[in-house]
């Protein structure tokens, strides 16, 4: 989910790490994905490619980003997706359709030996696949990072996961965790530098808003799940609200129609989650397993030492029991 628009309506800081503490429920495709994308980009093929062709870069993400956590007062839960959302497939379907086209520009940039630009493709063309799933969970399980799954969107879990108090925060690079009420959602986890931290019950007071018109605001801007109304912006939207009420009175002012209205906004403030699952986040890594598990995947011990040392190195200066 995107609604990447929301960013100027949104409460958000950058804060420092050491500010921090808590556990992060974070949105494992979101986060997997872009270190995915990273690595593929950055890195030698031959590092995260078996011989028979299978491609393992997530392990390299995994253990390059897991450090950002773990030398900070922050415990990772990842939460991954269950069923998909019938309402997003267009937008699943329109993903498939791009990169399918990435691919095809993609053979020809092999073939011009264009090296530059097949780096850029070959990160666009990634895709989660069900070995990806497979590798990312066991070497978490070796990490003893605790691991959530969702019975639908990944990120409304975790939204749900801190509005019940179970975890601190979101951590997403996407502004839906605000939709999905989440109280603070750190972003930008997976790049350099400090991350930001998305504050919700700040960003309804700021507008004078409730958590169903901050829904009906996204609406009428377009989601993931619709393509909203044209000519509303997130200012103009929040002004139409503050005028007419709810999504139906500015539908009716406007003229204009959404279709699926009322379950679009049910995917927000209703979404399908679980309080059925165990959280230990007393954490015990067997880095020596997950060093040889990464091993067996046939990837380079130098791609990756630098991460466990720094895994190794957090678990000495701060000791187990300081990882709750």
């Amino acid at each position: 989910m995107g609604n990447a628009a929301l960013r100027e309506l949104a409460v958000i800081e950058e804060v420092s790490f050491d500010a921090l503490s808590g556990v992060v429920a974070v949105d494992a495709h979101n986060w997997l994905y872009r270190y995915l994308t990273t690595t593929v980009r950055f890195t030698n093929e031959d590092a995260y490619t078996t011989e028979d062709g299978t491609e393992v870069a997530n392990l390299i993400g995994i253990v390059q980003g897991l450090p950002k956590f773990f030398e900070h007062d922050l415990t990772p839960v990842f939460v991954f997706d269950g069923g998909v959302t019938d309402l997003k497939s267009d937008e699943i379907e329109q993903r498939r359709e791009q990169r399918e086209r990435y691919e095809e520009q993609l053979e020809t940039a092999r073939e011009e030996a264009d090296a530059a630009v097949v780096s850029r493709l070959e990160s666009r063309t990634q895709r989660l696949t069900d070995v990806i799933h497979e590798t990312t969970r066991e070497l978490l399980t070796h990490l003893d990072v605790p691991i959530v799954e969702a019975p639908a969107e990944g990120e409304a879990q975790a939204a749900h996961m801190a509005r019940t108090g179970a975890v601190e925060f979101v951590g997403s690079e996407d502004y839906d965790a605000l939709l999905l009420g989440a109280p603070f959602t750190l972003r930008q986890l997976t790049s350099s530098g400090d991350p930001e931290r998305m504050d919700f019950e700040a960003t309804l007071e700021k507008h004078n808003l409730t958590w169903e018109q901050l829904v009906d605001i996204a609406i009428l801007c377009g989601t993931d799940f619709n393509d909203g109304v044209d000519g509303i912006g997130p200012k103009t939207a929040v002004q139409l609200v503050h005028e007419h009420g709810d999504l139906w009175g500015v539908l009716e002012a406007q003229g204009a129609y959404v279709e699926h209205a009322e379950v679009l906004r049910e995917l927000f403030l209703n979404p399908d989650v679980t309080d059925e699952y165990t959280l230990d986040t007393d954490l015990s890594p067997d880095i020596d397993a997950a060093r040889e598990y990464v091993d067996d995947w046939g990837v380079p011990d130098s791609t990756v030492e630098n991460g466990f040392e720094r895994i190794e190195d957090s678990v000495a200066q701060t000791g187990l029991d300081d990882w709750m």
